[in-house]
């Protein structure tokens, strides 16, 4: 495992780690992700749909992605940008069109106990983007700063 905290030369908005393909690593993404956005203000209830969100892509990349290959990396990055959080997830695997994803409310699809991790991203963040790496799949998560319901 290998972790760059200085890419920017400011260590608390920047972050990124090049982990082996398992569970910790998907912990590892999670937690960091948690704090990220702990530390950039965002409340609790929208702190854990973030995390959900980075949780399920790290899972993707280590279980779809990489298929659990000891020889495959996922790299995690988390960015504050000021405005936004920015993670994006990458894996090495043989990649991902998003179109070819079963849809997760179709009736056929609701007792499936699988399938809908894309989904739930989608839900809890603002913005998703896929992009393929031949190899590999990059997934950008993207939660805009100050847009969360204050409270009713």
């Amino acid at each position: 495992m290998s972790e760059e905290g200085h890419l920017t030369g400011q260590p608390e908005k920047r972050v990124t780690y090049t982990l082996d393909s398992s569970l910790d690593s998907v912990n590892k993404v999670e937690q960091t992700a948690e704090q990220m956005a702990r530390k950039a203000g965002v409340d609790d209830d929208e702190i854990f749909r973030i995390s959900m969100a980075v949780r399920e892509a790290a899972v993707n990349a280590v279980l779809h992605g990489n298929a659990y290959d000891p020889e495959k990396r996922m790299t995690a990055s988390f960015e504050n940008t000021g405005s936004s959080l920015v993670i994006r997830i990458t894996d090495e695997g043989k990649g991902l069109d998003p179109s070819t994803l079963p849809d997760p409310l179709a009736p056929e699809n609701l007792l499936r106990g699988s399938g809908r991790g894309i989904f739930l991203i989608r839900s809890f963040m603002d913005e998703v983007h896929f992009k393929q790496l031949h190899p590999g799949t990059e997934l950008t998560l993207i939660k805009h700063l100050g847009t969360a319901p204050t409270g009713a």
